[in-house]
């Protein structure tokens, strides 16, 4: 079994910044790609930022400049730091592995970023 298990989210004013962890752990042989997710109140899921096993990113339009997708493999940890936070970036943001030919998602964090 894979789980993975967000934390960081918080309350802050805009402009400010937040930093996300995601750990995974469980039973992975074969790790691929990692990244973050975001869903606002009757809006879908969108993706936020992406990170490869070699460290290619990608990153929504929308927070580019702002957010930084990173990882460490030593301690099974992806981050998403957040900077320059904007009101419309209040969302539940999770965080999803793909491994094992599967994808698994965490339990979301809650980001609330006032004006």
């Amino acid at each position: 079994q894979v789980q993975l298990v967000e934390s960081g989210g918080g309350l802050v004013q805009a402009g400010g910044s937040l930093r996300l962890s995601c750990v995974y752990s469980g039973n992975i042989f074969s790790l691929n790609a990692m990244g973050w997710y975001r869903q606002a109140p009757g809006k879908q899921r969108e993706l936020v930022a992406s990170i490869s096993t070699t460290s290619n990113t990608n990153y929504a339009d929308s927070v580019k400049g702002r957010f930084i997708i990173s990882r460490d493999n030593a301690k099974n940890t992806v981050y998403l730091q957040m900077n320059s936070l904007k009101p419309e970036d209040t969302a539940v943001y999770y965080c999803k592995l793909i491994a094992n030919g599967r994808q698994y998602w965490g339990q979301g964090t809650q980001v609330t970023v006032s004006s």
